[in-house]
């Protein structure tokens, strides 16, 4: 069973995206921020992180980093709604440092669970 891990410091959307995940078999592993992530996060099991980029006690540029760092192949999807200056300019940092994919807040739900479900998938045909 795959484990993702979701880095959020918004309740509402980290209890979406768990539930929405939860219901597609998947188990959960949540973090209220950056800091927490980085206690929680065991290589050997997270398959894939959704983290958001703005948040206390070390934001998501940070832990898309040091997540790197520990497991180059880990599977990273990086959120923003991006603050005063947008969620352009952290979203592209974030690709630049090795996520996979970004979605600005607000976004579908359906994209994001089906492009974690084709990021999973093409972990385990490679």
């Amino acid at each position: 069973m795959d484990v993702i891990m979701i880095v959020e410091d918004d309740i509402s959307m980290r209890e979406m995206l768990t539930e929405a995940l939860t219901r597609r078999k998947y188990k959960v592993i949540v973090a209220e921020n950056g800091r927490e992530a980085l206690l929680k996060f065991k290589s050997s099991l997270t398959s894939l992180v959704i983290t958001d980029i703005l948040m206390p006690d070390e934001d998501g540029l940070k832990v898309i980093m040091k997540l790197k760092e520990m497991n180059p192949d880990l599977k990273i999807i990086a959120i923003s709604g991006g603050g005063k200056a947008g969620p352009g300019n952290y979203l592209s940092l974030a690709k630049a440092l090795g996520a996979n994919e970004i979605f600005t807040k607000p976004f579908p739900l359906k994209a994001l669970i089906d492009k974690t479900e084709e990021l999973l998938r093409s972990e385990q045909s490679g």
